[in-house]
């Protein structure tokens, strides 16, 4: 019989509050709009979460939703926020795919798979119908939200995108001389064109270039080098469209001026024209930072920039207002004036007081222009930053997202004009909210469940935290050492952490206070382990020796009094000298032997009681990191540096198996700890490759791979009862693994794996490019063939194959019944017999079930030879109108594929004849239905606007001319000569 195992599936994910791979967005509360409650509120905080997106109430510190596609494991990369509807969010992806969510009710509302690689940029256009996505693999893509497709791809760059920004502008906005220029413009330009809105798109790369594109013609009109010493990190433009700045390395950023006029009036002029340079170099400013240059953004008024290295600081730049800029370049002007004069030794006063005529603005230096601000320091280092944009203009609010895993929010008074002071002082920041207590600053090293699996503990370099498992929630926080081990000791009211210096810290869990610090070794304790009978523990360290310690309750004196209190005390009882480091010290349940894995690969088995050796377990090649015992005492499971996992028995010391079981070294094994059903010589291994992987120590298979984690995996435990582990990663967070009541077999497994082979190299071959090995093309599809296109491209080939026969068999039996009416009806496929469909619908179902997304590459699949029946069945739909939209999009990509053919074809240019007549014919009913519906919802707003308005009358003059109105009126004569 086929044995079957129960199946592991990941089940939550907590203590991480944001990721260093994605960007932080500030976004208004829901109740923004309630100006009682904005005042106390703080905004939210969205932000990346390994393959989720979280937000923060900033305030509270609360998590209020998670975005999660259980379809995805990739990594979130960036995300941004549409301008035109607030509560839509574009998420990009480390596999390339961008997913956009409707934050009100946390689902992906349309997803985008067209990069090579991770998505590094994405950004929203004005009125939020389009998408441009910048990647790793140096392609820009344009999306349109409206249609769901990939509009083009843009190539010119020569490595990864670091900047995009839409450009807009609109003749109805600007001044008259731009007025002058629209109406000078091509009429034909303006009829063609979607609006009086033009659009171009500015784009920075590592490669240190700065593009500008024309959307319109699809083309870059002109490229800078935007970094002399190294690649570009950041781009930001300023919000009235005027001006950018580029961000480099050694804290360099420069400043740019954008001829908005000019790129305005290229996009309404025909045929060649002069050279013209729409991005001009306006001048340096240096940070105080030396590194690169990662994020620099303008305040949403405008008045403000910040930018950031990858260092623990923000610094902030003002831009002076225009009487300000004047008086320093009149300044200036007569320290000119006066050195000059010196030099001359004139006494002229006349002279060098001089005339204060205004200097030309664009002639004055950037360093005059924008001056530095104030430094804001952060508590760790800064990844990303975002404006909070309250209504009040005193203060600023910048949110920070930092790499050690918390995410600030800090307050800074603006400059007021009426204080003048000649001794200018930097402003007093502050940290008005953090994020920080839902997760560690550092790398969780260890983590150990209570007895009763309800608590965890995880300790990091600096803190302890006390989970609760069923919520969540972290319920306690303790200060501590670099803790390297730590474990609930038996009661679970107290736990004990050894750290780096050699101590071992006792706390009390309840009252959240620390007991007692014992130094027990002179070495970093790397290991303890709590005896089984729960009334003693052993440590383990790098000073070459294991000692045991005894849990005693002593009276203690309390301090002021005769009254005594109960305390706990670690009684040090014995001490175990080895050869080398112990990196390992395992128990065996029956409390039989205690065993030991030194720095020298080997692993030692000691009585407990006499600590005499029993045996010496040699085979490792490298140091051996972890070890557990299992349930019988019967094996033991070794994991190593040098990537292979080995079982041992406990009787002989024989080695039972040894196998290569991760790509990175392996950092800790346990076995299940009981053996209820059957599995207790199954054990579970977590490696620095970020995968888990559960085996049958019996059978020496591999039953099952989680994966999961995006960082290497550091600590793993598992419960007493076996239904869940928990491992803790370098990415920050802690998972929950929880055993479900799906059964899984080896054979399927191996399968599933075997195919998941095929498939990355099916989506690898597709990947590599269809471009001749010379200079690519500027413009590009913006499409990417994956399996998902590809079955849906069989899909439709297959519903073709079955539908082009059913449709003829159909067709001879209509007109045979017109002469015998009871004609049989012929075969037809079990499908459409089953469904009681015709063939034509049964096509159409499967091509509307197509993601929109994914339906041209989709299309590209089909051979030509199919081609024609796809027509047939397009002409059927044009004329009895079956949703029209799919029909005609259908219909253009495939006549642009095929141009050349099908115009060659005879058969084809009837066959168009007829869907171009059955097509005009649905345009001009749905014409007719519209201009219907707009005729009636006219009508209906000038009724709901006659009974909606009142006019309001003074009551005095309205009883007047009432009662003039009753009243007879008077004779009047009139002079007719």
């Amino acid at each position: 019989m086929v044995k079957s195992y129960l199946k592991y599936e990941h089940s939550k994910t907590f203590g991480l509050i944001t990721s260093s791979a994605s960007n932080v967005l500030w976004v208004p509360d829901e109740d923004f709009q309630n100006a009682a409650l904005r005042q106390s509120k703080a905004g939210r905080a969205v932000v990346g979460a390994d393959e989720e997106v979280i937000c923060w109430d900033v305030k509270k510190g609360e998590l209020l939703s998670r975005w999660r596609d259980k379809d995805c494991v990739a990594e979130v990369t960036t995300i941004s926020q549409s301008k035109a509807d607030l509560d839509v969010f574009a998420v990009g992806y480390a596999d390339g795919t961008i997913r956009i969510w409707d934050a009100r009710i946390a689902t992906v509302v349309i997803s985008f798979n067209g990069h090579r690689s991770a998505v590094t940029v994405l950004a929203f256009g004005d009125d939020g119908s389009r998408l441009a996505s910048g990647s790793k693999d140096t392609d820009i893509i344009i999306w349109d939200l409206v249609a769901e497709v990939g509009l083009y791809r843009l190539r010119g760059h020569e490595n990864q995108i670091t900047g995009l920004q839409f450009l807009h502008y609109s003749f109805a906005n600007k001044g008259e001389e731009y007025r002058e220029d629209y109406q000078n413009a091509d009429q034909k330009e303006i009829v063609n064109g979607q609006d009086e809105q033009t659009a171009f798109l500015l784009t920075t790369s590592k490669d240190a270039k700065i593009k500008i594109w024309n959307l319109q013609s699809q083309h870059c009109i002109e490229t800078h080098i935007a970094q002399s010493n190294g690649e570009c990190w950041a781009l930001a433009v300023s919000p009235d469209g005027s001006g950018c700045i580029t961000g480099g390395n050694d804290g360099e950023l420069k400043v740019w001026s954008i001829d908005a006029r000019s790129l305005t009036k290229h996009a309404w002029q025909h045929g060649d024209e002069a050279e013209q340079i729409y991005l001009k170099e306006r001048g340096f400013l240096r940070r105080q930072g030396k590194d690169r240059s990662i994020g620099v953004t303008f305040h949403p008024r405008g008045k403000y920039i910040a930018a950031h290295g990858s260092e623990k600081a923000i610094e902030l730049w003002r831009i002076r207002s225009e009487n300000e800029v004047q008086k320093t370049l009149a300044r200036k002007r007569k320290r000119r004036r006066e050195k000059i004069l010196a030099a001359k030794n004139e006494t002229s006063k006349d002279s060098v007081n001089g005339d204060d005529i205004p200097e030309d603005l664009t002639a004055a230096d950037v360093t005059d222009v924008i001056v530095p601000y104030v430094i804001v320091r952060t508590s760790g280092k800064v990844r990303s930053v975002d404006w909070g944009r309250g209504r009040t203009s005193k203060s600023l609010h910048l949110l920070s997202a930092n790499a050690n895993n918390e995410v600030e929010l800090y307050s800074i008074p603006t400059k007021q004009a009426e204080r003048k002071s000649k001794s200018e002082e930097p402003p007093d920041y502050s940290r008005t909210f953090a994020i920080d207590l839902p997760g560690h600053r550092t790398d969780v090293r260890s983590v150990a469940l209570s007895s009763d699996d309800r608590m965890l503990a995880s300790s990091s370099n600096g803190s302890l935290k006390i989970w609760n498992v069923r919520t969540q929630n972290c319920i306690r926080t303790l200060e501590c050492g670099y803790a390297l081990c730590s474990s609930f000791l038996p009661g679970d009211k107290m736990a004990v952490v050894g750290n780096r210096n050699g101590e071992l810290e006792l706390f009390d869990i309840a009252s959240s206070t620390p007991i007692d610090t014992v130094k027990a070794h002179d070495g970093p304790i790397w290991t303890l382990h709590v005896h089984p009978d729960g009334k003693s523990m052993a440590t383990g360290s790098a000073d070459k020796s294991s000692k045991f310690f005894n849990f005693e309750v002593v009276q203690e004196e309390i301090p002021g009094s005769k009254r005594t209190s109960p305390r706990l005390k670690l009684v040090h009882t014995r001490t175990l000298k080895v050869s080398d480091d112990i990196l390992s010290l395992r128990f065996s349940p029956d409390s039989r032997l205690v065993a030991l894995s030194l720095l020298d690969n080997t692993v030692k088995v000691f009585f407990t009681d006499t600590l005499k050796l029993f045996l010496n377990l040699y085979g490792h090649k490298l140091p051996v990191l972890n070890m557990d015992i299992s349930y019988d005492s019967k094996l033991i499971v070794t994991c190593s540096a040098d990537k292979n996992v080995r079982i041992w028995g406990l009787d002989f010391g024989d080695c039972h198996k040894a196998f290569f079981a991760h790509q990175d070294s392996i950092m800790q094994v346990a076995f299940v700890p009981h053996n209820q059903d059957g599995n207790g010589h199954h054990f579970f291994s977590a490696s620095k490759d970020r995968m888990i992987k559960y085996w049958d120590g019996d059978k020496f298979e591999q039953i099952q791979k989680l994966e999961g984690h995006h960082g290497e995996i550091w600590a793993m435990t598992i419960s007493r009862t076996g239904e869940f582990l928990v491992t803790a990663s370098h990415d920050k967070s802690i998972r929950i693994w929880q055993q479900t009541d799906e059964q899984i077999f080896l054979e399927e497994e191996r399968e599933k794996e075997l195919e998941e082979l095929y498939e990355n190299t099916l989506t690898t071959s597709l990947e590599q490019d269809d471009e001749p090995s010379g200079e690519k093309a500027e413009v590009a599809a913006a499409g990417k063939q994956t399996t998902e296109t590809l079955m849906a491209g069989e899909k439709i080939a297959e519903a073709l194959e079955l539908g082009i026969p059913d449709l003829e068999a159909m067709r001879r039996w209509s007109q045979a019944k017109v002469h015998q009416p009871n004609v049989a009806l012929p075969d037809r496929h079990p499908l459409f017999l089953y469904t009681n469909i015709s063939a034509e619908v049964h096509v159409l179902n499967v091509v509307q079930k197509i993601k929109a997304a994914a339906l041209q590459d989709a299309l590209l699949v089909l051979p030509f030879t199919q081609v024609t029946a796809l027509f047939t069945f397009l002409q059927i739909w044009a004329e009895k109108q079956w949703n029209i939209p799919l029909t005609c999009r259908v219909l253009f990509f495939m006549l642009k594929i095929h141009h050349k053919q099908i115009v060659a074809s005879k058969t084809m240019r009837l066959m168009l004849d007829g869907i171009r007549q059955h097509l005009r014919r649905a345009l001009q009913t749905q014409k007719d239905e519209m201009g219907f519906n707009l005729a009636a919802l006219k009508f209906v707003g000038t009724r709901m606007r006659e009974k909606g308005s009142k006019d309001y009358v003074d009551q005095e003059l309205w009883e007047e001319e009432e009662q003039l109105s009753k009243g007879k009126k008077k004779r009047g004569f009139v002079d007719i000569a």
